[in-house]
């Protein structure tokens, strides 16, 4: 079996309100999705969400690049996943949104060729219950309480506070949101990346009481080496994101001691077989994970809710993205069940398709 065809689609996916974290704001997810086809007539799905700020990615890059590897990909194997990986890497440092999705739609294909779900490709087998928190964005505290208690009412167990612009300010917005939601839905929060080390520290002795399940990425990543100072100071478990792309980082985070937790995402380790060198560092250090993502639709969702049963180390789950979106163009693919829990088909492969509709009208480029 031989690629012979590469599509890569510009999905413009609108957000039904602003999000914002410390990062920046978003209205529009403008997502990446990638066909493989094979000469064998089986074809497969992926999905990058570029994000400036963390990976350096742009829907234009993600066209650029996506163009030079698929052309290094024309006529390989698309079952040779960790060869393609590296063959990619040997290509073009970094990039890894793009990366993620063509590596993920080539383990559609080697899902879909083994006739079963990727899942079950991977080695993992269905043993738990999935459920997402939903995500709060960073505003005003009057509008970030009556956000809270949306997600709240809409039933969902955990919710995600997006921190970073401010300790003092950041302290009495999980008061207020505290007190207005009670104590009966956990609560995580995000500074991604929005304080300095002692303002982190501060910020988490006094966010204490209010019974956080943790904190991801207190501080810039580049500080990472100083990760370990904040969490031997703070009272709140702390979970590494930005940080963490790849296997290596693992082995430095692990090493170092800089962390309790780690947070997995397909965009920034390139895709799933870097995924399971971060899962396998984890599993041998006994790190608990939570598998997240950036902006991107259920396409590359399923393919994390998939990862997610390939190991019990992976505890917490940070897929709500997709409902932020007016439009879902997925057919298939996990679900959503209305107490937020999250199902998989049990189809070869990812189990889904993109609707033909929404493809007709987004840009496009192929390559054969």
């Amino acid at each position: 079996m031989k690629i012979d065809q590469i599509e890569i689609y510009h999905a413009a996916l609108k957000l039904k309100q602003p999000f914002t974290t410390s990062l920046g704001s978003h209205n529009t997810a403008d997502n990446v999705y990638v066909r493989i086809r094979t000469d064998e007539g089986v074809h497969g799905w992926g999905e990058g969400s570029p994000h400036a700020r963390i990976t350096g990615e742009t829907i234009e890059t993600c066209f650029a690049i996506g163009k030079l590897l698929s052309r290094q990909l024309i006529g390989k194997d698309p079952t040779a996943l960790a060869d393609n990986s590296a063959l990619m890497d040997q290509v073009i440092y970094g990039n890894t949104i793009i990366k993620c999705a063509l590596d993920t739609a080539m383990h559609d294909i080697a899902a879909k060729v083994q006739g079963v779900p990727l899942y079950k490709y991977l080695g993992g087998d269905i043993r738990k219950e999935i459920y997402t928190d939903y995500t709060v964005g960073v505003s005003s505290i009057e509008e970030m309480v009556e956000n809270a208690l949306k997600v709240k009412e809409a039933g969902f167990q955990i919710m995600k506070v997006k921190l970073g612009d401010g300790e003092a300010q950041d302290v009495e917005r999980i008061k207020a949101i505290r007190e207005a939601v009670g104590y009966d839905i956990k609560i995580r929060i995000d500074a991604n990346q929005g304080w300095k080390v002692k303002e982190a520290i501060k910020a988490l002795e006094e966010l204490s009481p209010y019974n956080i399940q943790y904190c991801e990425e207190p501080i810039n990543k580049r500080n990472y080496f100083r990760l370990k100072k904040v969490r031997n100071g703070s009272p709140i478990k702390i979970m590494a994101d930005e940080c963490l792309s790849d296997h290596y980082d693992a082995k430095k985070l692990i090493r170092g001691q800089h962390c309790d937790y780690f947070n997995i995402k397909l965009g920034k380790s390139s895709g799933l077989v870097k995924a399971q060198e971060i899962i396998k560092e984890a599993e041998k250090a006994g790190v608990e994970m939570q598998i997240g993502g950036f902006l991107e639709s259920r396409l590359l969702f399923t393919a994390n809710c998939h990862l997610a049963h390939t190991t019990d180390l992976v505890k917490y789950f940070d897929f709500d993205s997709p409902l932020f979106m007016e439009a879902d163009p997925i057919i298939g693919g996990m679900q959503y069940q209305p107490d937020w829990e999250i199902k998989l088909p049990d189809t070869p492969g990812l189990g889904l398709e993109v609707d033909e509709g929404f493809l007709k009208n987004a840009p496009r480029v192929i390559i054969e």
